[in-house]
């Protein structure tokens, strides 16, 4: 008898692993498509008869997109469940990516980017909601861990293979062959998710809950966090997903292949990141000054690598003309590393309110994360168009550096 509902016991665990797999392959999709302007902007943008900048600043609407329908979203999968919500997403992405690959020019772009931003805003959701249903407080911190790390994985997609990809089928082939991906993430999900009934958490409009999770975001105990998230995974994003290919293609002189090599040790820091961080923060238990202390040491890190361009400050005192690539790689790797600290900020927010609207804080912290992410991304479009690349990374700096001030100020103790 025992071993009967031990075999059961773990028949459902593994039959758990491989649902919550298949939905962080959604994930994993998510950030492959997020990511694919790094490799081929110059590319898009002489197809498309504008400027790079130009096309940066339009790239934007996915992630206006991605984090205006990140509670619609939710509430959809509180009424029908993890797996219907999760297809019909799929679904989305799959029409999205292909429309962008026919796009014909920026308007039609844009129409493909809003699509898929509305179709991947769920990605994360999907296990991450599955995970906390289903597994224990101690096991889901391990699952959400895995769900970030699998899903960083098409960050590693889009460097190097991408990359090649570009350079022998031209820029659509990436969009083709996420297209394929969904399709075959979609199968997996059809098969391995099972189907359960809806919970009926919140009968409220969608409208009501956007809402009530900006009121708690602008509340005071929450404040100086979301000032935090606002520029902290965009920083990561925007350089990782659109100004880290240009910033080694044209200030750096590398080839395609050669910054997707570089972008794709960015992103393996950034797997890594989050468990070492993690690791340190169980052991000093100091969370407020570990995410200070490494969110300001990121902002210095890019003021350094702006520095290195021709002419520039570091350039100056090491007396040559332009930093070395070595030094730039250096310095993604540790920017990778001390941004991980991000997912702290969700642990923070649950501590810092009442256990009836911990959720709510948590969305209002992850809506911060995407709308941070696209306003900076929109911005920093028209700094490299007035002013240039490493204006853009001093631009990023400085925003990080004012995060972390407010941070601070409204996390102090005294207040």
């Amino acid at each position: 008898m025992g071993t009967a509902a031990t075999d059961e016991a773990g028949s459902a665990t593994r039959a758990l692993i491989f649902a919550l797999v298949a939905l962080a392959c959604g994930h994993m999709l998510s950030t492959l498509l997020r990511t694919i302007p790094a490799i081929s902007l110059d590319l898009m943008a002489a197809d498309f008869h504008i400027e790079p900048q130009a096309l940066a600043s339009l790239t934007s609407v996915y992630h206006f997109a991605f984090a205006a329908a990140q509670i619609p979203v939710g509430a959809a999968m509180d009424r029908f469940g993890v797996r219907p919500v999760s297809l019909a997403l799929l679904a989305g992405t799959v029409f999205g990516a292909v429309a962008s690959g026919f796009a014909t020019g920026p308007e039609s772009f844009a129409v493909g980017q809003l699509m898929l931003g509305v179709a991947t805003s769920g990605m994360l959701m999907c296990p991450m909601t599955l995970a906390a249903k289903q597994l224990s407080a101690a096991r889901f911190g391990l699952w959400s861990g895995a769900i970030l790390s699998i899903g960083n994985i098409g960050m590693l997609l889009s460097s190097s293979p991408l990359a090649f990809v570009v350079d022998t089928w031209g820029w659509r082939a990436g969009f083709w062959v996420s297209a394929a991906g969904g399709v075959v993430v979609a199968l997996a999900v059809f098969a391995l998710v099972p189907n359960q009934p809806a919970e009926h958490k919140d009968h409220s409009s969608p409208m009501a809950q956007m809402i009530e999770v900006l009121r708690l975001g602008l509340s005071r105990p929450l404040r100086g966090l979301i000032a935090l998230a606002l520029v902290s995974l965009a920083s990561s994003l925007v350089l990782r997903g659109l100004w880290g290919g240009p910033w080694l293609m044209e200030i750096k002189g590398l080839s395609r292949v050669e910054a997707g090599n570089q972008l794709g040790a960015f992103t393996l820091a950034m797997i890594v990141g989050p468990l070492l961080i993690g690791m340190i923060d169980r052991r000093i238990g100091r969370r407020r000054e570990l995410v200070a202390g490494t969110h300001a040491f990121a902002a210095l890190l890019l003021a350094l690598m702006a520095l290195g361009a021709p002419h520039f400050a570091v350039a100056w005192l090491f007396g040559v003309t332009v930093m070395p690539p070595h030094y730039d790689l250096a310095l993604f790797v540790l920017i990778g590393l001390f941004t991980s600290a991000q997912p702290l900020l969700f642990g923070m927010s649950r501590q810092l309110v009442d256990a009836q609207v911990a959720g709510k804080a948590l969305a209002a912290v992850n809506l911060a994360f995407f709308l941070g992410t696209a306003l900076m991304q929109s911005v920093t479009g028209a700094v490299a168009a007035l002013a240039g690349l490493p204006a853009v990374l001093l631009f990023m700096a400085a925003a990080l550096a004012f995060g972390v001030l407010i941070f601070l100020t409204y996390t102090s103790p005294r207040s």
